[in-house]
């Protein structure tokens, strides 16, 4: 009985999401509601239980956030993902411009989110397939299968960032082990995969043909964009390396790991950019701030969904129904990443959102890594590949993406949907050989 109300549940946050088009933060505080009353906690309980959800899941996401859509709005309007963008293609070359385009949306993807990520570099696509006289799909998929990995992989990328605070497990390693099953992924939904694609057509839509392109006198130099737009990740990344590598103290280590607490990492990459990026450049202050402050605005809904998801996962775990479900599944002989990965690409393929779908089945899966031993940085990994998978007229990126390339809806499938279907795959496949070795 647990479990079928718990399934009754994800089938009416899916018809609430999908066919009726509620508000996904509305539907999961609706959901976590039914369920916990159906499951037999008191309303009281259940009110607390939701607010407890939302506290802890917000608590410290808001932080990483909030900070990371400053960074991200920084790099953009400061034209340094620009200049990334047009000095890999002049080093490149024509011939290599795939693997140009794919180290800028991997640079680019990492501090800024997807559909940030998507607005900005996609008419830098177009200009450059128009400069190369490259089809455009052979240009623009390597890009998008970059910042599609990073969204789904890599803090400090919502849904990430959220299953690795739910999981407890340590986001430095998360990100190393991250970057190591990513660029594999990469590789085969990316530039191998774009170059079966010459034969279909894309064509930008007018009003993106002719993009605004900085000049170059307008843009912060190729070091300084790299250096800032990598800073939280390079600070991260060196105080694990400095924890696994020197597990005894010696002088500077606490410094090192304080500026490599994620949330310290982001809070001084703001800081440098806002000088970097900003001030340095001769921007007033009070024009640098703006940025910062209209960066915010598109963070709002997804915060809230995320504290939406924490919500429910809180019920399922106070309802006792994660536990129930853990110990149907503990007897299975399918190993617990591939059992996320699974719930994580149903749900994505019924909801649309790879947010909400690595969120929720985060929420059921939750107990089995206690009872299972498996490692809850690959867990993250696991679902967060499996929120890539199938991506279809359910999901909003699948319209950015057909409307801007002008595609057809059977393209668009044949496209987009395999794309994002192989790097699920990939990093499934990712995960499990990287599980024999931690």
């Amino acid at each position: 009985m647990p479990l079928l109300i718990v399934i009754l549940g994800i089938l009416l946050l899916f018809l609430l999401i999908v066919r009726f088009k509620l508000n996904a933060f509305i539907t999961f505080i609706i959901v976590s509601l039914l369920v916990g009353i159906a499951e037999g906690m008191d309303l009281e309980q259940v009110v607390n239980s939701i607010q407890n959800g939302i506290g802890n899941t917000l608590g410290f996401l808001i932080l990483i956030l909030g900070l990371g859509a400053m960074l991200g709005k920084l790099v953009a309007d400061s034209g340094a993902a620009q200049r990334i963008t047009s000095k890999l293609v002049e080093k490149f070359g024509r011939k290599n411009i795939q693997w140009a385009v794919v180290l800028t949306g991997f640079i680019v993807g990492i501090p800024m989110f997807y559909s940030v990520g998507f607005v900005i570099l996609v008419p830098l696509v177009f200009t450059v397939a128009a400069a190369t006289q490259l089809p455009l799909l052979y240009v623009g998929i390597p890009m998008l299968a970059s910042l599609s990995v990073t969204h789904g992989y890599l803090p400090p990328h919502p849904a990430p960032t959220a299953i690795t605070v739910m999981f407890e497990a340590d986001l430095g390693k998360t990100l190393v082990y991250g970057l190591i099953v990513a660029i594999p992924a990469i590789i085969v939904g990316g530039p191998l995969f774009g170059r079966t694609l010459k034969n279909i057509k894309a064509t930008p839509l007018k009003e993106f043909v002719n993009p605004r392109v900085l000049e170059d006198h307008e843009m912060p130099s190729m070091g300084n964009s790299i250096f800032t737009a990598l800073l939280p990740i390079l600070l991260i990344g060196v105080a694990t390396l400095i924890e696994l590598m020197f597990p005894g103290p010696f002088p500077l280590k606490n410094i090192i790991l304080f500026l490599g607490n994620p949330v310290i990492a982001m809070l001084v990459s703001v800081l440098v950019a806002i000088y970097t990026l900003g001030l340095a450049r001769g921007r007033k202050m009070t024009e640098v701030m703006e940025t910062v402050s209209e960066s915010i605005k598109g963070i709002t809904m997804v915060l809230l969904i995320i504290a939406g998801a924490g919500a429910l996962k809180q019920v399922l775990v106070d309802s006792g129904v994660s536990d129930y479900i853990a110990e149907m599944l503990q007897g299975s002989s399918v190993s617990p990443l591939v059992l996320a990965w699974l719930i994580a690409t149903v749900i994505r393929v019924c909801v649309g959102s790879a947010t909400v779908a690595g969120l929720t089945a985060a929420g059921i899966v939750l107990p089995l890594i206690a009872n299972t031993g498996a490692s809850p940085e690959l867990m993250v990994l696991a679902i967060g590949s499996g929120s890539l998978m199938l991506s279809h007229v359910n999901d909003s990126g699948f319209w950015l993406f057909k409307e801007y390339f002008n595609l057809s809806v059977r393209d668009t499938l044949r496209t987009w949907t395999v794309m994002e279907t192989t790097v699920g795959i990939m990093g499934l496949v990712g995960v499990m050989i990287l599980s024999l070795f931690i």
